[in-house]
């Protein structure tokens, strides 16, 4: 008898397991490891699995997956929270969130988005969070820079992020860097690459990478930009038939009435901006609403902004980047910090800001097929980071709000999109 007992127990332990539907994997503060979930959902599509349900604003906003075996153990052994639900409970779910009556949505990802990360071979000895997210939770990615974008390969990729890259042409105006290996590698890099390609400068070059990258997102691809490439991005975009760099840095004068001539016809987001073209002034223009010339406007122990609400059944997409278990999030600096909110034009999503410093820290916006989406700071995880620090390690910031802000866009391209109704 007491060989028939052992099996019983196994049986009834595994009951859930035998009747199971789906595995619910909450978003809420109940979850253990949120930046590991992404990487599950991702890597399962990659797999060529398309059941995977984002339920909007559901335990903030959670995931529920057919179940599967081999998926359910490498959850468990992730440490991801999880819960097996059986037919009944699946399909009771999925009704409640798909009611009318309430702000759930359930979004279907049917795809993978292939990854790139511009970064130059010469990579600063800062740490990139973008690319630290996707190696903690797993998720492949490609670094192209300069020379691939020329050689057109964009068209190998649905997802492109920019981080601190200077698309001015000014190498982030780090000239007290000057002595560092790191800059001067970059440097050379940037140039040898300019005159190897036929550009007399490294801003002619950077102006033609930012003009097909927006080509990339009229055609249907999606780029997300945080830092400095954000405010960067359109400078150039605007200036692409001005000199705005100083005699002292390029050998020729800068144009006559730059603020003057600035096409903001051509910008993504940005509008009504001054440049400055003082080499000496560590910053590009009034974009950034904490410039770094001056103190920020508030102590760090204060500094805050704020997810803007929106409904999942109207506003599916800003819905979609704007999941999370926290709706108030600690900010963080960067070369561009955030966005003034009288130079950002009318038809951009404003998703998340501080609005008693009238400073936008997340947005979103459309153009042609495709969508890009510009985060300010440099680390969500690291309040000031400087050069040389040491990386941050995501193993103690698991259920970080901000870096979930991050992961919510390297999904949001896999998402079956609705037409917007706003």
């Amino acid at each position: 008898m007491k060989y028939l007992i052992y099996p019983l127990i196994i049986f009834m332990l595994n009951l859930d397991v035998l009747n199971a539907k789906s595995i619910l994997i909450p978003m809420d503060n109940t979850q253990k490891n949120h930046l590991k979930s992404y990487g599950i959902i991702y890597n399962h599509l990659k797999n060529g699995q398309n059941e995977i349900k984002w339920c909007l604003n559901y335990l903030g906003g959670s995931f529920l997956i057919n179940y599967d075996d081999n998926l359910y153990e490498k959850i468990v052994s992730q440490g991801i929270t999880c819960k097996i639900l059986n037919e009944r409970e699946s399909t009771l779910l999925v009704n409640e969130l798909a009611s009318f009556n309430n702000n759930f949505e359930v979004v279907i990802l049917n795809k993978f988005a292939r990854i790139a990360l511009y970064s130059p071979a010469s990579a600063s000895p800062w740490d990139d969070a973008v690319s630290l997210a996707l190696k903690y939770a797993e998720i492949p990615f490609e670094i192209i820079y300069d020379q691939d974008i020329l050689n057109g390969r964009l068209v190998e990729f649905d997802w492109i992020h920019l981080h601190h890259e200077d698309f001015t042409g000014q190498m982030g105006k780090m000239f007290t860097q000057k002595d560092q290996f790191w800059y001067q590698n970059q440097l050379m890099e940037d140039r040898n690459m300019a005159k190897s390609n036929g550009f007399k400068k490294v801003s002619l070059l950077k102006n033609k990478i930012t003009v097909m990258l927006k080509s990339f997102i009229i055609g249907g691809g999606y780029m997300f930009a945080m830092c400095t490439a954000t405010d960067t991005f359109d400078i150039s975009l605007a200036s692409s038939e001005l000199d705005i760099i100083e005699n002292s840095l390029d050998g020729d004068p800068t144009s006559e009435n730059i603020n003057n001539n600035l096409k903001f016809q051509e910008t993504l987001a940005f509008t009504n901006f001054n440049i400055y073209t003082n080499p000496r002034v560590n910053e590009f223009s009034d974009i950034d609403a904490s410039p770094n010339y001056s103190p920020r406007k508030i102590t760090e122990e204060l500094d805050f902004f704020e997810l803007n609400d929106f409904s999942s059944k109207n506003d599916l997409i800003p819905s979609m980047l704007n999941q999370n278990h926290e709706k108030i999030i600690h900010g963080f600096m960067g070369q561009t910090t955030s966005f003034s909110t009288s130079k950002i034009k009318p038809n951009i999503i404003i998703l998340a800001e501080n609005q008693k410093l009238e400073e936008v820290k997340y947005l979103y916006g459309t153009l042609g097929k495709g969508f890009f989406c510009f985060l300010g700071g440099h680390d969500p995880e690291d309040y000031q980071h400087f050069v040389n620090e040491e990386h941050t390690d995501l193993n103690l910031h698991k259920n970080s709000p901000g870096y979930r802000l991050i992961l919510n866009n390297i999904l949001f391209p896999s998402a079956q999109k609705k037409k917007q109704k706003t």
